[in-house]
């Protein structure tokens, strides 16, 4: 199991505190691989990019228009946090859904 994203993040902590046994991947760092990202787009699509972050608010509307995988690879602190990777499938955030799909409370 992989988890995509910040180490300063409140809520990607409390993703790896119920998830040890997960490997962390901090985007602002590492990145999100190619493909992952790709199947993460494909899976979430716009809900993917986070339009909330300071990053976002940072952005002049040129660089917004740009299309939302080009934008996050640009600036990975963009997507939305965390992205868990477990057997090929993908979950996006800490929803109760996602923790109920992780076999987590």
């Amino acid at each position: 199991m992989r988890l995509y994203g910040l180490k300063t993040c409140d809520t990607c902590r409390k993703a790896l505190k119920l998830l040890s046994d997960a490997e962390f991947i901090d985007v602002r760092s590492e990145g999100v691989p190619d493909i992952v990202l790709s199947q993460a787009f494909a899976d979430f699509g716009d809900a993917l990019l986070n339009t909330r972050s300071t990053t976002w608010r940072g952005l002049d509307e040129e660089q917004r228009a740009r299309a939302p995988i080009e934008l996050l690879k640009a600036h990975p602190t963009l997507m939305k946090r965390p992205l868990i990777e477990k057997d090929g499938a993908l979950s996006l955030g800490w929803s109760p859904e996602t923790r109920s799909k992780l076999g987590v409370s």
